[in-house]
């Protein structure tokens, strides 16, 4: 009786990991969450967003060069 039970506890033991392992890769489990994730993190590409985006590199680009060309005058004039 002894031995029975050792073997299925070792049996309970080894497959429960091995069950998780094959679980965890199956990805057809997490595509709907892993797609979802991926959409909030990454939204699709829009005409408006791309627009304000370049506005927005735009105004930073002016933005440095008119500090770079303040501190070039200024180190002109000293």
């Amino acid at each position: 009786m002894g031995v029975k039970i050792e073997m299925f506890r070792m049996m309970l033991y080894l497959s429960f990991p091995v069950t998780m392992f094959w679980i965890s890769n199956q990805a057809e489990y997490f595509e709907e969450y892993i797609v979802k994730r991926k959409r909030e993190i990454f939204p699709p590409d829009e005409g408006l967003r791309r627009k304000e985006m370049q506005e927005f590199k735009e105004r930073m680009r002016l933005r440095k060069e008119r500090q770079l060309l303040r501190a070039l005058s200024m180190d002109s004039e000293n």
